[in-house]
């Protein structure tokens, strides 16, 4: 039988797998050996996942723990892969370290297309690979085209049904079939979490409060920090609003402490009493435990959890903002963003937060994220031009607008690139000719006048 090992990053991850493994997702194995990647901006500082609260009630489903950021040290798990004539080297290297000694290998990782996961698929060449999905990009299209000789190892597309009806576009290209991890098993992992109480004293004891998911947005580059502190104090505020005087906020594990500060003073100036959590706690624990009477957060996949698999009312904000912000086009967090936008109620809505009213269902989400996946990756998923175009046709409007950008349906030559009444332009022979030479007027005159 073969060795398997699981690559994880967060505990999330973990405990998605431990849910696959409990459903009988993977064969027998020899071993199970659970891969550790810290792949925090600077891991040294931040908790490592075997060292988190609650993953010990995990780690029974593996047969060991090793960690990725000390095989690779001192390279960062982020930005590190082995270069193509080090291969070889690299496979020795590690199955040494992990006395792994002839074994065959099969491997299960996330985010297939960036590293740590690619260099891992790299160094075990022609080794089987399943991918899990601990999250909402696996609705959308593949990052970056992958390399042949990974792709075409891929087995399957492990993932949470987190949208039930909708199916996931990620490596679809590679004829990839998804799988379904069961909610059940997931559900009975996380209430394993649930009842470790090796943090249950950090745990505010309160009664129905707000959540407030917090993301480190300014991170990714997406808004700046103010801009990000600003976006929590509307969260808070919007709670208020709807009546909430008790509201817990969860920063990002790695969010600067400056924040809670922040939140803190606006909290008091309004009348709210705010809990602040330090403990790196998962939002799904706090489910459990706390029973939230609402949800808030941008576009966390934890707000799907808490709708689809806990039923807790859930309110996003701050997803118009950041389908504007996101760029390039191809940013991969464009799917996510727009999943929660179509499928949540905005925090200002009190009609609609009250009603848990979306204003889209799942099929007219689905033909949504095959325009939004085409126009992000039309290289590498060509054969949704036709249901680009059809979406584009028909559904463009003032509210549908927001999830597409002019400039890159015109240089993708889709509907919606230019007013109707202008659409002969671009086949026009004579208006190209004209353009092109005012182009080259005005690049002469920019050249003179520099001159």
């Amino acid at each position: 039988m073969p060795t398997q090992i699981f690559l994880a990053s967060t505990l999330y991850g973990a405990a998605t797998l431990a849910a696959a493994l409990d459903a009988d997702r993977f064969g027998p194995a020899d071993r199970r050996v659970l891969l550790v990647s810290n792949n925090a901006a600077t891991p040294e500082t931040t908790t490592a996942l075997d060292a988190m609260p609650g993953f010990e009630r995990l780690r029974g489903r593996f047969d060991e723990v090793r960690s990725w950021n000390g095989a690779i040290f001192p390279f960062h798990p982020g930005g590190w892969s082995p270069r193509g004539d080090d291969v070889t080297l690299w496979e020795r290297y590690v199955r040494m370290l992990w006395d792994l000694g002839d074994d065959d290998v099969e491997l299960a990782v996330e985010s297939i297309q960036v590293n740590p996961a690619l260099a891992l698929a790299q160094i075990f060449t022609g080794a089987p690979v399943d991918v899990y999905a601990d999250g909402l990009m696996s609705y959308g299209p593949t990052r970056n085209k992958i390399d042949p000789l990974v792709g075409t190892r891929v087995r399957r597309l492990l993932h949470l049904d987190l949208v039930p009806g909708l199916t996931p576009l990620l490596l679809t290209e590679f004829g990839v079939e998804p799988e379904i991890v069961p909610t059940e098993a997931f559900l009975k992992v996380l209430a394993e979490l649930g009842e470790d109480d090796a943090d249950a004293a950090e745990l505010p004891a309160l009664e129905a409060p707000a959540l407030v998911l917090g993301q480190y947005l300014s991170a990714l580059s997406i808004l700046t920090p103010e801009e990000e502190e600003e976006l929590h104090v509307r969260m808070v505020r919007g709670a208020a609003e709807l009546g909430h005087t008790q509201v817990v906020f969860k920063p990002h594990p790695t969010a600067p402490a400056r924040w809670s500060r922040t939140l803190e003073k606006e909290a008091r100036a309004i009348g709210v009493e705010l809990t602040v959590l330090d403990s790196p706690v998962l939002a799904e624990v706090l489910y459990q435990r706390m029973r939230p009477a609402l949800v808030i957060g941008c576009f966390s996949t934890a707000l799907l959890t808490a709708s689809a698999l806990y039923g807790v009312p859930v309110a996003r904000t701050g997803t118009d903002l950041l389908l504007e912000r996101l760029a390039p086009y191809q940013n991969s967090n464009r799917v996510p963003v727009t999943i929660v936008d179509a499928l949540l109620p905005e925090l200002s809505d009190r009609a609609a937060v009250g009603e848990a009213r979306a204003d889209m269902g799942t099929g007219e989400l689905a033909n949504l994220l095959k325009a939004v996946g085409f126009a992000m990756q039309p290289q590498i998923y060509p054969g949704l031009r036709a249901d680009a175009e059809h979406y584009l046709a028909r559904n463009l409007t003032a509210r549908t607008w927001r999830y597409f950008k002019r400039r890159r349906l015109t240089a993708l030559a889709l509907p919606g690139a230019v007013p109707s009444q202008l659409a002969f332009i671009p086949r026009n022979a004579a208006v190209r000719r004209v353009a092109r030479r005012a182009r080259s007027v005005q690049r002469s005159l920019k050249r003179t006048a520099l001159g």
